[in-house]
Formats: C-alpha cells, sequence, structure tokens
C-alpha cells in the first residue's frame, strides 16, 4: 500500500521537488469509504453542516485521508481516475492558501491567463453537464474551482489526450505548472 500510494504521490512533483509536500507527512488510510462531519460557512455567513462519504479527503493543515478499496478500484474501472493525485493536486492547491484551484505558479507563469483558462475550461464543463452532455472529465470537477482543478490534475496524468483535446489551454497551463508532458511520454490510446 504504502508503495503504490507513493508512486502515484510523486508523480505531481517528480520535476517539481519534494519541497512542495514539505508541509504534511502523514496519510491515513482506511479499508473502504470513511464518513466526515463536515461543517461550512457559506458565502452568505450561514453555517452548514453535514455528514458525507468520502473516498479521499486531503485536509488543509492534516493528513490526507484515502480509501484502499478506492484506489484498488481504479486499477479496474476509471481510466482517468487516481484518487491519489487528486488528493495530492489539493495539497498543491493550498500551499497558498485556501484549496481554489489557483496554486502556487512558478515565477515565469503568468497568474492572469491561468485564471482565465481556467475559467473558462470550468465554465464550459458546467454549460457542458448543465445541457446533459457528461462526454468530457470526471463531472465532479463541476463541484468548485479546486475540484476542477484536482480533477484536472488527476486526468492530466492519466488520460493526458483527454485534458489536451477537451481543455487544450487548461492542458498547457498544467504542463507548465507540472513541468512534465505526458501525451509526449504516453501511447495515445487508439480507438
Amino acid at each position: 500500500m504504502r508503495a503504490r500510494i507513493a508512486l502515484h504521490a510523486c508523480l505531481p512533483i517528480l520535476n517539481l521537488g519534494l519541497d512542495y509536500y514539505a508541509d504534511w507527512s502523514s496519510i491515513v488510510i482506511y479499508p473502504g469509504d470513511f464518513r466526515v462531519d463536515d461543517e461550512y460557512t457559506d458565502e452568505h455567513g450561514v453555517v452548514h453542516r453535514e455528514i458525507m462519504d468520502l473516498c479521499g479527503q486531503s485536509l488543509s493543515h492534516g493528513p490526507m485521508v484515502l480509501s484502499w478499496k478506492a484506489i484498488r478500484d481504479e486499477d479496474n474501472e476509471l481510466d482517468d481516475h487516481n484518487l491519489v493525485i487528486h488528493e495530492c493536486a489539493h495539497k498543491l492547491d493550498v500551499l497558498n492558501g485556501d484549496a481554489n484551484g489557483f496554486p502556487p505558479l512558478h515565477a515565469d507563469m503568468d497568474g492572469r491567463g491561468w485564471a482565465r483558462d481556467f475559467q473558462a475550461a470550468y465554465d464550459r464543463l458546467c454549460a457542458a453537464l448543465k445541457a446533459g452532455n457528461d462526454n468530457t472529465i470526471d463531472p465532479y470537477a463541476s463541484e468548485d474551482p479546486a475540484e476542477f482543478f484536482a480533477v484536472a490534475s488527476e486526468a492530466f496524468f492519466t488520460a493526458p489526450d483527454l485534458i489536451n483535446e477537451k481543455f487544450p489551454a487548461v492542458y498547457s497551463q498544467l504542463r507548465r505548472f507540472y513541468c512534465q508532458d505526458p501525451c509526449q511520454v504516453m501511447p495515445r490510446e487508439s480507438s
């Protein structure tokens, strides 16, 4: 379990370095999905409490929590999903504050370009899903910009052609952020 999770966790920081993971050191693994009691305040200041069943969670100032069953099931079911990479993307996202889909960019990257490209892709995904077209990345990406970044990141590493085809500007931004070009090293799926 440790080796498999470590292998997946190394992909996003392969060319970034371990310092990107310096602020956390714990991973909790449950045999299956787990239940959390969550409390959050919405944009109107109203506090909400809900109980959720999750397969993964990345706490801003705490551990990454994973379902071993979900990790194992990905091998047999989901080509463009990777729970570990998804949660690691959240860890990278919060390096400069709240999870919002805007990780700390490299000095040579343009924050306005990142925001423009990700917002346009997020809006396009939400519109497509609202119109009943789910022929794109995991619909969970439409939850909010932080989830869009995490889902796009996992697909960037597991199905790079999909991201490059559906959201080429996002693929380009992720290529610059992760300092990798998975389309160049992964064989293209034949139809």
